[in-house]
């Protein structure tokens, strides 16, 4: 099968992981995929931002950066009907973002399968954090568009009844969670204990987390727990990424005493991050927004981490208290400290959610092959029951 994917993400980061890790899969498959894109993105290394693109957005007005986004509709749409045109694919697929019409124009100029995937809803995101100018304009792009694609495939069941809110029938959403790299998380072989001590941690006991990390995150409490119990629990904080909520971290460590108990990495190679992860005995997955499918997440699962998470709702479509994680209530405000504490304290517990964590992988098909596998099925569906309208070569000149 040949498959164009479309995307508009110019950052080298989470979403990075996302769509270059599906695009593998799908290759991995057999299958031909010609990827539509900001040449930035193949530029960028992994850590960086949008570049010119995050300083406009910054400093220019909100309606007026609104009116480029739309505009760069336009481009992509010429850009996406030549490479129709060279490539001949057999279907679309396309990652959402919000002011982008062109793949849904796409489908239905030339007839071509289409499937959307849906990581966050970028309309509510956007207007609750950064405030929107345009809001007719960006609510019509957001409906539109999933309505337009022939499935919608959220990450999370929570995300799934937002876009079935938006009037997309149930029968054309299915949710795919993140998935993750078996060869890469599931196969590492170096232990606990050659994990730690290549990065000098010696027997103390770890509580990890990784990605970019944020204020409200909470690891300050974290810190303060170890300084609590600095003296008799041995404990240790690892943090594998950088972000904003660095330099009060370090500098909460510093006034606690513990500065040689709180290590920060900053930005790591994604190859070298699972040899973080085999030294953490507890991987800290803190509050996150209600309808992410968080990649780290799968990461703890695939290395059979001890992990301590939220029990919100899309967090609990995967994880269960007492099996494969330890959840606290994401409203009581030291939820994930007495969490972190109960299991710190308890090592039959500590073990038996890691193992089950473990196995959570395999249990639930959590990876990107079996991700794309169902993607492929879908597009199956639609490329033998619907039309196929892409104009023949000798009259694509006329």
């Amino acid at each position: 099968m040949k498959i164009l994917y479309h995307h508009r993400t110019r950052s080298k980061d989470g979403q990075h992981v996302h769509i270059s890790e599906l695009i593998n899969a799908l290759r991995n498959l057999g299958h031909e995929v010609m990827v539509v894109a900001p040449a930035a993105t193949e530029r960028a290394k992994f850590g960086d931002d949008a570049g010119a693109v995050t300083m406009l957005k910054r400093y220019v007005p909100h309606f007026a950066y609104e009116l480029m986004e739309f505009g760069y509709s336009l481009i992509a749409y010429q850009r996406l009907k030549r490479a129709v045109l060279a490539f001949r694919p057999d279907c679309l697929y396309e990652r959402y973002n919000l002011f982008l019409p062109a793949g849904v124009w796409l489908k239905k100029n030339f007839g071509l399968p289409m499937l959307l995937e849906v990581n966050s809803p970028l309309y509510e995101e956007r207007d609750k954090y950064e405030g929107i100018s345009l809001r007719r304009l960006a609510g019509w792009t957001q409906r539109y568009v999933w309505r337009g694609a022939d499935f919608v495939l959220p990450v999370t069941g929570v995300l799934a009844d937002m876009i079935l809110a938006a009037g997309v029938p149930k029968e054309r959403i299915v949710v795919i969670p993140n998935g993750i790299d078996k060869e890469r998380f599931c196969d590492r072989t170096l232990s606990i204990e050659d994990a730690k001590s290549k990065l000098g941690l010696g027997n103390r006991l770890v509580l990890g987390f990784t990605g970019f990390v944020r204020e409200w995150h909470g690891l300050d409490r974290v810190v303060d727990l170890i300084a609590d119990r600095a003296q008799g629990a041995g404990l240790h904080l690892l943090i594998v990424g950088d972000g904003p909520a660095r330099e009060s971290l370090q500098a909460r460590a510093r006034q606690r005493g513990i500065a040689d108990r709180v290590t920060i990495t900053g930005i790591v190679d994604r190859d070298k991050v699972p040899d973080y992860i085999a030294a953490f005995d507890i991987a800290l997955q803190p509050s996150v927004v209600p309808y992410a499918s968080p990649l780290k997440l799968f990461e703890y699962l695939a290395m059979g981490r001890a992990i301590v998470a939220p029990a919100s709702p899309n967090i609990v479509e995967v994880l269960s208290d007492g099996e494969n994680a330890v959840l606290f209530d994401p409203d009581q405000a030291d939820g994930m400290v007495l969490a972190i504490d109960r299991i710190c304290n308890d090592d039959d517990l500590r073990r038996r959610v890691a193992e089950g964590a473990g196995n959570t992988i395999a249990l639930r098909r959590l990876t990107w092959n079996n991700n794309a596998q169902r993607i492929v099925e879908l597009f199956d569906r639609l490329v033998r029951h619907g039309p196929h309208m892409i104009a023949p070569r000798d009259t694509e000149q006329a």
